[in-house]
């Protein structure tokens, strides 16, 4: 691949931490609430979703899934 962003959608969970653990090495999803949660993830290149379609399911996903991998590092 040269290079080349892949679109981000709400339903993406892993690649989505994925992407936030790079982006932002400094910041761990214990510290961080849902609604700036889903600020970061509307601010992640590539990230090409209804920001009005984020629940709160998803966004506990994103963080439980963003923690276990914290974990397993």
């Amino acid at each position: 691949m040269t290079g080349e962003k892949h679109e981000l959608f709400w339903d993406a969970t892993y690649a989505i931490v994925v992407a936030l653990m790079e982006g932002h090495p400094d910041r761990t999803p214990d510290t961080i609430g849902l609604l700036e949660l889903a600020e970061l993830v509307q601010s992640l290149p590539g990230f090409n979703d209804d920001p009005g379609l984020a629940t709160e399911r998803i966004l506990l996903d994103i963080q439980t899934v963003w923690y276990e991998e914290i974990l397993s590092l």
